[in-house]
């Protein structure tokens, strides 16, 4: 038995031998690491404080919808522009404004009329105020060269705009 114990003493102290052979590689490095300079930790920045800020628009539309349901807030910012579906269609309205072709003017009691030839052949006069086209165009005004009128046309956002058009004399 005490041959047993003496063998189990020689082998745990050779292995703690072992352990310490290991270890001198890296104390050495640790050693050398140490007697080395240090190098130099650059300054930190300057913190700038806090500078609040007031959001003050909180009024206006957000940039990040198209604009409210139904036409409102369209693009050109008119709230109520939209087609007026209750108005009673004019008879040029069912004509685009490539169908139709300005032959001419007519003054009748210091009033000047426009007047409007249509494909099949037929002339109407039309006034500032009358419709004509098939995007709810209303006549602005009538000279002798040209009838101007504005359309109401979708943006592509949800909502309408308006949209400067005219037919010329032909001649």
């Amino acid at each position: 038995m005490k041959r047993a114990l003496t063998a189990i003493a020689a082998g745990c102290l050779s292995l703690l031998a072992g352990c310490e052979n290991r270890d001198a590689d890296l104390r050495q490095f640790i050693e050398t690491t140490r007697r080395e300079p240090g190098g130099n930790v650059a300054s930190l920045p300057d913190v700038r404080p806090y500078e609040a800020f007031t959001y003050s628009a909180q009024t206006l539309r957000s940039p990040f919808l198209p604009g409210l349901p139904g036409g409102l807030g369209g693009a050109n910012g008119a709230p109520s522009l939209r087609p007026d579906s209750k108005r009673n269609r004019e008879i040029l309205e069912q004509y685009s404004l490539d169908q139709l072709r300005m032959v001419g003017t007519l003054a009748i009691s210091g009033r000047l009329f426009g007047l409007v030839k249509v494909k099949e052949g037929l002339v109407y006069r039309v006034l500032p105020g009358n419709y004509m086209g098939q995007s709810d165009g209303k006549v602005g005004d009538v000279t002798a060269s040209k009838i101007s009128l504005t359309e109401i046309v979708p943006d592509g956002l949800g909502g309408y705009m308006e949209r400067p058009a005219a037919l010329a004399l032909s001649e």
